[in-house]
């Protein structure tokens, strides 16, 4: 297992992200989700501060920090501003992190310094129209053209894609089915053939918009090809699946600062709330939802710093990354309802922060592999074998 940091190093960390988060981001907070705008702003002072490349090796111009640290941070950003803790996540478990195990030499000398300066930024086009769950259904295509690759097909549900520099498309070499000839290019924007669709509307994390991105026949250099895809096998598509067992740890890390947040909020508000001439916290049924709130919280946090520290081949084993995205997908949507409950009619209200923490904890039992496809593996995991979800 790799060299971790203490406890006693995390929370010092810990206590210097709160006090930076909050004095940054906390008051716009709510603007980037009222009007719908990419908080840019706050991108940019990221990566004045060298928080970008948080966990990019040092050759390349970053920390090289833990994924322990990366979760503690991006916790503490998404319990101040969830928009801003999309970024972060992007940033420090999206591309430059797969790069940064599969890429080549050439490949990370290249992008991994300016991922970390900030100057680039990259997205992930993996999701289509007719694959999601079932990703092995992707028919984006690279069909090799003398020195460069020909790019065709449609992508879905790229997050931050419209302010991407660079794409990370997952696309299928040769013809082949299933999970055999998936392979992963690096795309630029401004590459002719790669248009990027207008942002859909969603419920939360509104900051940071979600796009279609098109491919017709976009040339892209074989130098940019992070992991050729091999008709005759599906090893490609493993490989690449392994290297983003950091972005399930960071989507718990996310939720977990969410739940906080709120939680702190349930926790003033019963302190304060006079109902029948007492404060409401007086009432067993608060207490116990309190005491509930409390308990998984706790619970998501070790498993967070478990799957964190825990790792094989520098990444997160993968029953431990799956069982903290479960738990804290569903975790984060049961400790927001209850804290929006706790405050009544005014939590409800906009005037309050609660109802937007409901409607951006909601999406991330959807990215990075939805709770159902979550259990799919944890059973796969608990029978030892794999389990065919198509018809056979």
């Amino acid at each position: 297992m790799d060299a971790q940091p203490t406890e006693t190093e995390l929370e010092e960390f810990r206590a210097t992200v709160r006090k930076f988060a909050v004095g940054a981001f906390a008051a716009d907070a709510a603007r980037w989700d009222e009007d719908e705008a990419f908080p840019a702003k706050n991108r940019q002072l990221l990566a004045e501060l060298g928080y970008l490349g948080l966990v990019i090796p040092e050759a390349y111009g970053g920390s090289g920090a833990s994924i322990a640290h990366a979760s503690v941070f991006l916790e503490e950003i998404a319990r101040v501003c969830f928009n801003t803790g999309l970024i972060c996540q992007l940033a420090l478990n999206g591309p430059s992190r797969a790069i940064e195990v599969l890429g080549n030499a050439e490949q990370k000398a290249r992008w991994l310094p300016k991922c970390a300066s900030g100057e680039y930024m990259f997205g992930i086009g993996i999701s289509e129209p007719g694959a999601g769950s079932a990703v092995t259904d992707l028919t984006t295509t690279a069909t090799e053209d003398g020195d460069a690759y020909i790019v065709h097909g449609q992508k879905a549900f790229c997050t931050g894609g419209a302010q991407a520099t660079h794409v990370l498309v997952f696309a299928r070499f040769g013809q082949a089915s299933g999970a055999k000839g998936i392979g992963a290019l690096v795309v630029e924007k401004g590459t002719p053939g790669f248009d990027i669709g207008h942002p859909a509307p969603k419920m939360g994390g509104r900051g940071v918009a979600e796009v279609e991105l098109f491919f017709d026949h976009c040339r892209v250099p074989k130098e940019n090809v992070l992991v050729p895809g091999d008709p005759a096998s599906s090893k490609s598509f493993r490989l690449l699946m392994s290297s983003f067992g950091p972005e399930r740890v960071g989507n718990a890390a996310m939720c977990l600062g969410v739940a906080q947040a709120a939680f702190e909020l349930a926790v003033s508000y019963s302190s304060e709330r006079m109902q029948f001439g007492r404060p409401i916290c007086e009432f067993q049924g608060i207490q116990w939802k309190v005491a509930d709130m409390a308990t998984q919280i706790h619970a998501a946090r070790l498993m967070i710093r478990h799957a964190a520290t825990q790792l094989e081949g520098g990444f997160p084993r993968v029953q431990d990354a799956t069982f903290a995205k479960l738990y804290a997908n569903e975790m984060v949507q049961r400790v927001t309802n209850e804290a929006l409950q706790i405050h009544g009619h005014y939590g409800y209200t906009r005037e309050f922060p609660l109802e937007r923490m409901v409607r951006d904890a909601r999406g991330f039992a959807l990215g990075g592999g939805t709770v159902e496809i979550l259990r799919n593996t944890v059973a796969a995991l608990v029978y030892g074998r794999s389990f065919d979800q198509r018809r056979s």
